[in-house]
C-alpha cells in the first residue's frame, strides 16, 4: 500500500505545478488587461497597446498553452 504514494505524487506534482502557473499567467494577463484599459482610456495609447499585447500573451498561454492543453488534458487522461 505505501508504494503507491509515490506514483501519486510523481504524477500530482507536475499537474500542481501547471495548475499554479497557468493561474498566475492568467491573473497575470487579466491584470495586464485591465491596465491597458486604464491607460487607453488615459490616452497613452503606446502604453495601452503594449499592455494588451502582452496580456493577450499571457492569457494565451495561461489559458490555452497550459491550462487546456497541459492541465485539462492530464485531468482528462488524453495522451497528446
Amino acid at each position: 500500500m505505501g508504494s503507491a504514494t509515490p506514483e501519486i505524487l510523481t504524477e500530482l506534482l507536475p499537474l500542481l505545478a501547471y495548475t499554479i502557473v497557468a493561474s498566475i499567467l492568467t491573473a497575470g494577463g487579466v491584470a495586464a488587461e485591465y491596465a491597458s484599459f486604464q491607460h487607453l482610456g488615459s490616452g497613452e495609447a503606446m502604453v495601452g497597446v503594449w499592455l494588451a499585447a502582452i496580456g493577450c500573451v499571457m492569457l494565451y498561454a495561461g489559458v490555452y498553452g497550459l491550462g487546456y492543453q497541459k492541465v485539462i488534458a492530464r485531468v482528462l487522461g488524453v495522451a497528446q
